[in-house]
């Protein structure tokens, strides 16, 4: 069989799940890194505690505790980078070998399908958490250099150089935040994938679900609440 009468197999309804799969997840990443301005996410309003962090930081004489924090940050993105490396290879072991995949699934769906069909749906799960990983360990480098930008800061908050290097420390710092979170995102996606081995209608109430955990966490949880109401001008 070609690779078109593989697809063949699938269901216009798993098309149209699959499609809605990549679209939120693509919309929800977009809509949590550029809100609305009345209604901040918690990643926007994390990026200005960044910034006042390297603020703070050119005038703190003792600065071992920034670099823990930036070391506290990488070991972050180092723990889930392993941790998607050992999924990685759990799925791709189930793509080899789907027989005790499949006899669980078909508990749940009723309906036999061929082995190509619930590779397919692994291969989803793998390219999300690929995905995951590749953000992690680019965050992961970013808060290195991050680190250096910080280590190149002059003692002396009046040198010239000192302002402008914490910022882009500031920066930098966003920008390997941003990267992390994505890759959690990206987590959260591959998880939410997994439904779909009990068909397309799992798959979207699995989306939903997803979509609603990381929206509700970005805007309408308690810690951003939080996060907001300590900027607010007294």
């Amino acid at each position: 069989m070609t690779l078109l009468d593989h697809l063949a197999l699938m269901s216009a309804f798993d098309a149209i799940a699959v499609s809605l799969l990549l679209f939120s997840w693509l919309g929800i990443s977009w809509r949590i890194e550029h809100p609305a301005k009345g209604r901040k996410s918690v990643t926007s309003l994390m990026a200005e505690y960044r910034r006042d962090w390297m603020s703070e930081f050119v005038t703190r004489d003792n600065r071992i505790f920034d670099a823990t924090l930036v070391a506290s940050l990488r070991q972050g993105t180092s723990f889930f980078a392993s941790t998607c490396i050992l999924a990685i290879g759990g799925v791709l072991a189930l793509v080899g070998n789907t027989a005790p995949l499949r006899g669980v699934a078909e508990e749940f769906t009723s309906s036999a399908a061929p082995a190509f069909v619930w590779q397919l749906k692994l291969m989803f799960v793998a390219l999300f958490l690929t995905n995951a990983f590749l953000k992690f360990v680019w965050a992961h480098r970013v808060f290195g250099y991050c680190s250096v930008v910080m280590g190149s800061v002059p003692n002396d908050p009046e040198h010239p150089l000192a302002r402008p290097r914490a910022r882009q420390a500031a920066e930098l710092n966003i920008r390997a935040a941003v990267n992390y979170n994505r890759g959690l995102q990206s987590m959260y996606f591959a998880l939410g994938t997994l439904a779909w081995l009990m068909g397309p209608v799992p798959l979207l109430i699995a989306i939903a679900v997803v979509v609603w955990l990381l929206w509700s966490r970005e805007f309408a949880s308690i810690p951003r609440d939080v996060l907001e109401s300590e900027r607010r001008e007294p």
